[in-house]
């Protein structure tokens, strides 16, 4: 555990060597990549946080919800408050591959709510003052693996009674930190914090003409053929205020410019499995691979570390699961299978006569398909030809492989 929980210690604590400190605003003379700690000048209680500035906040992003509704100041500064380390003076740790100094210099400059020029570290910009802030930072190439040894390091060195208070006791970073190097992420309740980023309409296609030499128009000295104008029919001015509208709709908080996909059905035995996988994978897997980590780390150094790198990859792989589990769960539509005897739905089963062979298939959602244990989804060829259809059917499917043709036999 750390002992002194100041930005300095805990740079020299993963074996770099402390540069700074500097007022937070000021230049920092970092040109190069590496990792940097913004701290306060001294531990506080409770969290300054201007009530005001939360308020502002809330006005500029229109999209911002807690817990999925919008809102007030008191509501959000308090969940703000609740992840507040009374002990420690380190708020933020960051990195940056291409240039500390123009890192930090781009989170003073960005505006609270805003994307750009870098909304890392954006809950510091709620306090009521950065007077006093301090930056301290030190030089490396291996900028990733430093930034998630610091951020490890501070977690240890973080007390129990600290930990205890936290809104979310089961991640322990420094207060503006909102995820791991590897984007596990705080369970803040929040969404939509940042004004989301204007979607750019796509460039129309281009047609590239390869000719022979000599073939070019005007290649011969013959005169250059008439522009011919092609009358483009306009859409009404009501639709084109609605695509006009429609593009520059605010995306959520977690994507720039990200296409809002459809709700996905599940059956009720998929939403199972998906959970089950959830669960295993934090409450099982997870620890082990922080285990495997933290052992690495004891090894010596991290840049040549091919042990420690395995169990970081695996840990990204891992959280990038687990990401993705939770996005489809969060939007699934659980459907009920169908009564015995109706129509073929998602969760049927569903027996087919193949050319006299008898063959029996479970619609599923497109994630649980598994064609070698007979579940199908409802999007693949077979599984749409069926949607829809009765017993005694007729079936005819064209998939790469030829032709097929189904009688149903039952639906159950």
């Amino acid at each position: 555990m750390t002992q002194d929980p100041s930005g300095a210690s805990l740079l020299r604590s993963v074996g770099l060597l402390a540069d700074g400190p500097v007022i937070f605003g000021r230049p920092v003379p970092a040109p190069g990549p590496g990792v940097f700690v913004i701290e306060s000048p001294s531990p506080t209680a409770t969290a300054p946080i201007e009530l005001t500035r939360v308020g502002k906040w809330i006005e500029r992003v229109e999209t911002l919800r807690l817990d999925g509704e919008r809102p007030t100041s008191k509501a959000l500064a308090a969940r703000l408050a609740s992840f507040w380390l009374p002990s420690q003076t380190v708020l933020y740790i960051g990195a940056s591959e291409v240039s500390v100094a123009r890192r930090v210099a781009a989170i003073g400059r960005t505006e609270l709510g805003d994307r750009r020029p870098h909304s890392g570290g954006h809950w510091l910009k709620t306090l009521r003052s950065l007077d006093g802030v301090l930056v301290w930072w030190a030089p490396t190439d291996a900028t990733e693996e430093y930034e998630d040894a610091l951020l490890a390091a501070f977690a240890e060195g973080v007390p129990a009674t600290d930990v205890a208070g936290l809104g979310d006791r089961s991640l322990v970073l420094p207060w503006a930190n909102l995820r791991t190097a590897t984007g596990e992420r705080k369970a803040t309740g929040l969404t939509g914090s940042l004004i989301a980023a204007p979607v750019e309409a796509p460039q129309p296609p281009t047609r590239v003409v390869v000719v022979p030499d000599g073939d070019a128009e005007g290649a011969n000295g013959e005169p250059p053929a008439p522009k011919r104008r092609t009358a483009v029919p306009r859409a009404p001015r009501a639709a084109r205020s609605g695509a006009a509208s429609a593009l520059a709709a605010p995306a959520g908080d977690s994507a720039v410019a990200t296409p809002v996909h459809p709700a996905e059905h599940l059956t009720a035995e998929g939403d199972a499995r998906l959970r089950a996988e959830l669960e295993e994978l934090t409450q099982v897997r997870r620890p082990q691979v922080i285990a495997r980590i933290r052992t690495a780390k004891e090894h010596g150094d991290l840049k040549e570390n091919s042990e420690y790198h395995a169990a970081r990859e695996e840990q990204s792989f891992l959280e990038g699961r687990v990401q993705a589990i939770e996005a489809r769960l969060r939007t699934a539509v659980i459907v009920e299978a169908p009564a015995a005897g109706s129509r073929v739905g998602l969760g049927s089963v569903v027996t087919l006569d193949d050319d006299g062979e008898t063959v029996v298939y479970m619609i599923v959602g497109a994630d649980e398909s598994d064609p070698a244990r007979g579940r199908i989804s409802s999007s693949s060829p077979v599984g749409r030809a069926l949607v829809g259809r009765d017993r005694g059917d007729y079936v005819v499917v064209v998939t790469p492989a030829g032709e097929g043709r189904y009688r149903i036999l039952d639906i159950t």
